[in-house]
């Protein structure tokens, strides 16, 4: 760098007029301190605009002709909307960037702010559309509801431990794939004694069926609605209830698609946790050690790391909605249950003698999930020609983290046993559109139409934690 302002410099661009007066010097400092004196014309000018030009004339010079400059902050309250940029601003503007001059963007006016949260997510039978009907059976009463057109082919679903229908099932079929899918079938959602929303403590004598009792219980149940053949969806304990009447009732299953089913019988350390659990329910009710277990149960490990809206809804669920009495009944025969006792048979010629299970299954579970094991131990004991083992990634309990992929399997699995015609991506995609504008259209205010000059702004409702 020159120690003065008298040195000699030439422009780099022969043909560009941009810093011509601050780069070229005649020699002489008077020409040098005017081209400064330009220069920094032209960039107050750009930066304040013209109207501002004239106001720091005498600070330019006093800059110029190094007196002592104090410069303090100004708010100016002229009009923004109407300034442009000066023609040596823009000329400079388009020589350094290398882009086209262009006129401002008129400045937005931020009117109104409303904060809109998402609607909480619901366990409630209030906002089913199923209709309950209770079922008698040798072993007591079920509910069990029903969803759909009751002439058309039929799913029975079971829930899982410390679940019904609803918490378990009615989310994933309001779901807008699996609403597509279900125009062409009727759900029967099966309750396990005591344990619908709302039940009341079974008696001090009464005898909790078994595994393989509760699975003889859907023959009542499709003697009540008439049912010949069935399509079953099962989770957890509700799986394993499927297969047993399954592998007796053949004939009546047409196709299983079952979630984290368990094949064998428990090993010593489900068998203290689960008696353990029992015995806090019975005499304690929901205690800090049953939710974990609960939330293990469903969710697998690290919960908190991912999803927390969701884990905190099934932990209040849990804690508030859930009878303990009835459900350290349900952990008992759970816990007590029996092996399926099949096999594969890997002889082709013995296949139709085997002790497997005849019908297609389709076997899932969640990568997170602690029930991998046992599905892998279930998938090697069924027939390879008519099952499929599919594992689901980044998600413990599939129906709620990842509904869209289960929905999508499913709807396959039911297309390749002939069931419903094949619904391309096109017709997928405008049912969801369609069923997305109706539900805002639903939401919106003044009549399906949102005011033009209101800027709505979401925000996750999780309130932030500050560590």
């Amino acid at each position: 760098m020159p120690g003065s302002l008298t040195g000699s410099y030439r422009s780099l661009s022969g043909t560009s007029d941009v810093y011509r007066s601050t780069t070229v010097a005649g020699g002489g400092g008077g020409n040098a301190a005017t081209g400064i004196l330009e220069g920094m014309k032209k960039a107050f000018s750009f930066m304040a605009g013209g109207t501002a030009a004239t106001k720091d004339q005498k600070l330019i010079e006093r800059v110029a002709s190094g007196g002592p400059v104090v410069i303090s902050s100004r708010t100016e309250n002229s009009n923004s909307n109407n300034r442009k940029m000066p023609a040596s601003g823009v000329a400079e503007e388009a020589a350094l960037l290398g882009t086209m001059p262009s006129d401002s963007m008129d400045d937005i006016e931020l009117k109104n702010i409303q904060l809109q949260f998402p609607s909480t997510r619901s366990l409630s039978r209030d906002d089913s559309s199923a209709q309950e009907e209770v079922v008698e059976t040798d072993r007591g009463n079920l509910v069990v509801a029903v969803q759909g057109s009751r002439n058309k082919p039929a799913i029975l679903t079971y829930h899982d431990l410390g679940l019904n229908y609803v918490s378990s099932f009615q989310a994933f079929f309001n779901y807008i794939d699996m609403r597509a899918l279900l125009e062409n079938f009727c759900v029967y959602h099966v309750n396990a004694p005591g344990q619908e929303e709302g039940s009341a403590t079974l008696p001090e004598d009464y005898i909790y069926p078994t595994m393989d009792e509760l699975a003889g219980q859907l023959g009542y149940v499709l003697s009540h609605f008439g049912l010949k053949q069935f399509i079953g969806f099962g989770v957890g304990a509700g799986a394993n209830i499927l297969a047993r009447f399954a592998l007796n009732n053949p004939n009546q299953v047409t196709a299983l698609c079952l979630i984290n089913c368990v094949s064998t019988q428990a090993g010593w350390i489900e068998w203290g946790y689960q008696k353990l659990n029992a015995r806090h329910l019975r005499s304690k009710g929901m205690t800090q050690g049953v939710l974990d277990y609960l939330m293990w149960h469903h969710f697998g490990r690290n919960t908190e790391e991912r999803n927390h809206d969701l884990v905190q809804v099934y932990k209040s669920y849990f804690e508030r909605n859930v009878n303990p009495t009835n459900l350290a009944l349900f952990i008992d025969s759970y816990v007590r249950r029996t092996d399926l006792n099949i096999q594969r048979e890997l002889d082709p010629t013995k296949r139709k003698e085997s002790t497997t299970l005849k019908m297609p299954v389709m076997n899932i579970t969640g990568s997170l999930s602690p029930h991998v094991d046992d599905t892998v131990t279930f998938n090697g004991r069924l027939d390879p020609t008519n099952s499929s083992w599919m594992k689901i990634s980044d998600c413990g309990m599939v129906l709620e983290e990842q509904p869209g992929k289960v929905a999508e399997a499913f709807r396959l699995f039911l297309q390749g046993e002939g069931y419903v015609a094949p619904l391309s991506p096109t017709k997928m995609a405008l049912f969801r559109k369609t069923s997305l504008e109706e539900l805002l259209k639903s939401k919106m205010p003044n009549g399906g139409q949102w005011p033009m000059n209101v800027i709505h702004i979401t925000e996750n409702p999780i309130s932030a934690v500050v560590c």
